[in-house]
């Protein structure tokens, strides 16, 4: 039976769904409004818009076959109804009903429904700090803030700029700034490390220290205070320094859309966000939602997850519109899977970290990897970092996160990872996990299985080590006496660093333990070192086999005290 589907919003569920919906009930009348009168865009690619690798502000609201998604298209290409610049005011679910206002002409109306979507979205969080209002402070929401930041910088009106955080969209922007138009950029950030809770401490640091290298400028642990200006921003003013900036992007999250459901009298988080099921209904069975505005089932913790991506409005969208037809089509939840590009690398990450694995309470460690992409022998090899997270005793995968070039490579491990995760992932099977091989994609012991190797080791208590960070705070304490660095490597590799620290670092190649052993002070704790803590492992294992329990490795070995940025 014909039935009018209303949806409110018409950027990423919206669109999808009411599309969806069309091709199972081509019958039945669908109409969509948004404030806007922008609709159907790419907000992830507004980054590289900016920075230019997007030529055309129009490229991120066209379809694959370049038709721009405006009105004229919905209405003749999927048959859809658009009313942009469009507010719905109030919906009044006992008549069904959606009160609406049009924004430019200022005429109120109403919209009877037989189902409603509710796509939102989310607001960019804002600081409310002095001067926020100033031109030149954008927060990176739609394509206006894009064409509007680009044209300043084209005409040479922006030198410096600060970015306010260091998350996705913030460490993206000041890519953006620095790598095509050459301007000075800042980031600020008020934790201790980018990407916070997303990734560890040292998977923070390595891309941050390849940024750096880049020319772009961090300030962590630092508080905005006031942006200042005359008219435009000039000023950025923290609890530590003042800096200079044309232009500023605030960029330190978004705040979902719930108020118009809330007033509806729909359940909502009490931290915001609409609350659905898995087949994206509200607790009104004839309305339901997704995207930026909703909470969903994080698949780790079990627990509500606010995750605002494209990708997975998309996915939901498809969802909607299967059961705005009368399917029975499910969202199942979220593993948290991220990738951001900075500059020739990339970092990418599914499930959680350690730290947001032992915030929710779960007895999790972690392990962390360097190895080759593909096979030693092929000449564009290139070295991966990955840190897989997982619960102890049950050896269960909690999450993986990882750092390298910003080819396919590794986020392509990220992904096989996530796809397995769904299913209960240990990491037993992911040391066995089939992988397709060839020497220019991977090696015959794909990464993903050495990982996983790694973490068996540790939790068989044959791994025992430290990472960058644990290295840093042992070297630290190298004058107490209570250390031996014992350089596992060939001698050409070792005695620059032997020469450098005469009475701290010595050299005995893996090969040459057992016969070398004698020269192992048995009074101090031995700290194994080689390229990237494979041969550090195997002479910890030869160690134990002569009595000597007290040896740490340091996993990913100098390769990793490298891209952390620690010169030894």
């Amino acid at each position: 039976m014909s039935q009018h589907v209303v949806v409110i919003g018409a950027v990423a569920l919206g669109p999808k769904a009411a599309c969806r919906f069309k091709r199972l009930e081509p019958g039945s009348r669908v109409t969509m409004l948004d404030e806007s009168d922008v609709i159907s865009y790419g907000g992830c690619g507004i980054p590289y818009y900016v920075s230019g690798e997007v030529a055309d502000e129009q490229e991120l609201r066209t379809t694959s076959f370049h038709m721009v998604r405006d009105v004229q298209f919905f209405k003749d290409v999927k048959g859809v109804d658009v009313m942009p610049r469009t507010r719905a005011v109030e919906i009044d679910r006992d008549a069904r009903k959606v009160k609406y206002k049009n924004l430019a002409t200022g005429e109120s109306g109403e919209l009877e429904y037989d189902q409603l979507v509710i796509a939102t979205g989310a607001t960019p969080r804002k600081l409310n700090l002095p001067g926020e209002d100033l031109k030149g402070v954008h927060y990176v929401s739609n394509p206006h803030d894009a064409v509007a930041i680009k044209e300043a910088i084209a005409k040479g009106e922006v030198n410096n700029a600060v970015v306010v955080g260091a998350g996705f969209i913030g460490l993206e922007m000041a890519e953006a700034f620095t790598d095509l138009w050459g301007v000075d950029t800042t980031v600020f950030e008020i934790f201790d490390q980018i990407m916070p809770r997303l990734v560890s401490p040292e998977m923070a640091r390595m891309t941050q220290e390849h940024m750096e290298e880049q020319g772009v400028q961090f300030h962590l642990g630092e508080t905005v205070k006031a942006l200042e200006g005359d008219g435009r921003v000039q000023r950025v003013v923290t609890d530590k320094r003042t800096v200079e900036a044309e232009c500023v992007i605030i960029s330190v999250g978004v705040v979902p859309n719930d108020g118009l459901a809330r007033d509806a009298g729909l359940e909502c988080n009490e931290r915001g966000g609409i609350v659905v099921d898995e087949t994206m209904r509200t607790t009104d069975p004839a309305i339901f939602s997704g995207g930026d505005c909703v909470v969903v089932k994080n698949l780790v913790t079990g627990q509500p997850a606010f995750l605002p991506l494209g990708s997975m409005a998309n996915r939901q969208g498809r969802v909607v519109g299967d059961n705005l037809a009368g399917g029975s089509s499910k969202f199942d939840g979220v593993l948290g899977s991220f990738v951001v590009k900075t500059f020739e690398t990339s970092l990418a990450g599914t499930g959680l970290s350690l730290e947001s694995a032992k915030a929710a309470g779960l007895d999790a460690a972690s392990v962390l990897l360097v190895s080759l992409d593909r096979a030693h022998f092929y000449p564009s090899k290139d070295l991966m970092t990955l840190e897989l997270v997982y619960e102890k005793g049950t050896r269960k995968v909690l999450g993986i996160q990882g750092f390298g070039n910003a080819g396919d490579a590794m986020v392509g491990r990220i992904n096989a990872v996530a796809a397995a995760m769904k299913f209960g992932l240990t990491i037993d099977e992911l040391s066995t996990m089939e992988l397709a091989y060839a020497p220019p994609f991977s090696s015959a012991m794909d990464v993903l299985n050495s990982v996983a190797n790694m973490a068996d080791n540790a939790e068989r208590g044959l791994n025992r080590g430290v990472g960058p960070e644990g290295f840093e705070k042992l070297w630290e304490q190298r004058d107490s006496g209570d250390y031996c660095f014992l350089d596992c490597r060939e001698a050409p590799d070792a005695e620059p660093l032997m020469e450098k620290h005469p009475e701290h670092w010595c050299n005995i190649p893996q090969g040459e333990i057992y016969k070398r052993f004698s020269e192992i002070p048995e009074d101090k704790t031995v700290v194994l070192v080689c390229n990237t803590g494979a041969r550090a492992y195997e002479a910890q294992v030869m160690l134990d086999h002569k009595g000597v329990k007290d040896a740490v490795t340091i996993r990913g070995g100098m390769a990793a005290l490298k891209k952390w940025g620690m010169d030894v």
